[in-house]
């Protein structure tokens, strides 16, 4: 019989999935810490005796890696190595009953919404006051601002809006507390995600209103960029590029997922473009932001996709040459719209098409860095790994994009801080340059 460990309670949270679980993972050990709970974040030691698993539900990949790390801990609870584990987030709101039934040694599984009741379980009270207050896990300049829950739009392949309810914008002057908060505790760069960046404010304020939440943000000392993920092509609201262009501290960067370029894709997709709309909104982006780095996803292998409609698409990524693009094999999930159509593109075809598009992106990169040679950027410093000092341009985020590498051997930059850098040589993901005076 498994005995309890002496340990002092000590919370271990493991998140998993995408940085809007990063925010939610930060949240909740924010209300920890004020309820003066001992909290980590991804103990290197392991030596938690509680641990909190923040899952992700995404695709099947995401789905078998929360899976497998819910027996990682269970198992280790089963050796009495640690005490309790609980799990919450998308995988738990999507599967719990299926969940309860298959791992019962959890012991307990929560929701996206259901924050209150987690803090309960690990003694702690929520404090509605804590508006902004969270303990980050990323490095000490940027950090992730969450400006809505949810999502609204009907794609077909998507189970977000299943795990993650409807689009609900956080005010403005909240995220503007936040963020003030954040720039207090030497935050300089401020990442905006959101399910759907594109459709801020029509809940609340019965408009777009990102442009506006951009203005308010810039006015903010100490931030020095604000940067844009995730935001939808349908109804993108084109004041945005207004405040783009003209504000200092809004990145000259834009993730947009496309996910597909041919009609009847984009139709079965239920995205509410076409082709011909796309292309337009992409040259509008390049004319009001000519400098503007465009982030994109592909999704290949949607049912129905012949090789002449991937050949389309292939054409397509050739003649946009965007800056930043990821691609990503079609994933089959139950209860969305999709699933009703027959998966009708073998899992090696996917797996070739996304081998394509990422090279045909990958020789477009290695051309378009090319060009940065010979030229200075504002780059700010991220860390030092082994011989290089690595840092990111405006024209990139953390984690998915190019890099600046800077040899430490032969110069000194401060991490956490701004740096001219003039750019001596390219490859396809990474650029090498030299501090500049």
């Amino acid at each position: 019989m498994r005995t309890k460990s002496k340990k002092e309670n000590k919370i271990n949270v493991v998140t998993l999935g995408c940085s809007k679980n990063v925010y939610d993972s930060e949240v909740l050990m924010g209300q920890l810490k004020a309820n003066n709970k001992n909290v980590v974040h991804e103990d290197a030691n392991d030596d938690g005796n509680i641990v909190v698993i923040n899952t992700c539900g995404f695709i099947g990949d995401a789905k078998e890696e929360s899976v497998n790390t819910i027996l990682h801990y269970v198992n280790k609870k089963e050796l009495g190595e640690i005490d309790r584990v609980y799990v919450s987030g998308c995988l738990s709101e999507r599967y719990k009953p299926d969940l309860q039934k298959e791992i019962p040694n959890v012991d307990e599984y929560f929701g996206t919404h259901d924050l209150p009741n987690l803090l309960k379980v690990l003694d702690a009270d929520y404090k509605h006051e804590l508006i902004g207050e969270r303990l980050t896990t990323t490095p000490t300049h940027y950090a992730y601002l969450k400006i809505a829950e949810g999502c609204d739009r009907p794609c077909s392949f998507c189970a977000i809006p299943l795990m993650r309810g409807k689009h609900v914008s956080t005010p403005i002057e909240s995220l503007v507390i936040e963020a003030t908060k954040l720039a207090k505790k030497g935050i300089k760069e401020l990442i905006l995600i959101a399910q759907d960046l594109t459709y801020y404010g029509l809940d609340i304020y019965k408009k777009r209103a990102l442009a506006d939440l951009l203005k308010e943000l810039a006015k903010i000392e100490g931030i020095e960029w604000i940067r844009l993920h995730y935001a939808f092509p349908t109804g993108f609201p084109l004041d945005v590029l207004e405040v783009i262009h003209n504000e200092p501290k809004v990145c000259n960067y834009l993730d947009i997922p496309l996910q597909h370029i041919n009609d009847a894709i984009l139709k079965s997709m239920r995205r509410g473009t076409s082709h011909e709309k796309t292309t337009n909104l992409i040259a509008e982006f390049r004319k009001s932001v000519p400098d503007m780095a465009i982030r994109t996803t592909l999704i290949v292998g949607y049912p129905g996709e012949t090789e002449e409609i991937f050949q389309e698409l292939k054409d397509w990524v050739q003649e946009m040459r965007f800056e930043r693009l990821g691609a990503f094999a079609y994933s089959h999930e139950e209860n969305t719209h999709a699933a009703n159509l027959e998966d009708d593109v073998p899992e090696e075809v996917k797996q070739q098409r996304v081998n394509e598009i990422m090279e045909l992106q990958s020789q477009i990169s290695f051309e378009l860095n090319q060009e940065k040679v010979n030229n200075t950027y504002k780059v700010i410093i991220d860390r030092k790994d082994g011989n290089y000092f690595v840092g990111r341009t405006e024209f990139d985020s953390p984690d998915v994009d190019n890099e600046v590498l800077i040899d430490a051997t032969e110069h000194y930059v401060q991490v956490g801080k701004f740096a001219n850098i003039k750019i001596t040589s390219a490859t396809e993901f990474d650029l090498y340059g030299e501090p500049v005076s």
